[in-house]
């Protein structure tokens, strides 16, 4: 039976402590890395984009003369 703890095959060990301490560091930089470009880019990326809230004609005078 394959699942017997007498029986030959993939024992594979588990990782030291040293590497289970550096994936979570790695792992959690990356987390506060994607945090932080989401706070910097997150309006961006859900479709506000600052071009646009500029230029809509709201601080020309009305007399303006040119169109």
């Amino acid at each position: 039976m394959a699942g017997s703890p007498h029986s030959p095959g993939f024992h594979p060990h588990l990782p030291g402590r040293g590497y289970t301490l550096l994936a979570r560091g790695v792992g959690a930089t990356m987390w506060f890395f994607i945090f932080y470009r989401l706070r910097q880019d997150g309006g961006k990326l859900l479709g506000h984009h600052p071009f646009m809230d500029h230029g809509h004609g709201d601080h020309h005078a009305p007399d303006a003369g040119h169109h």
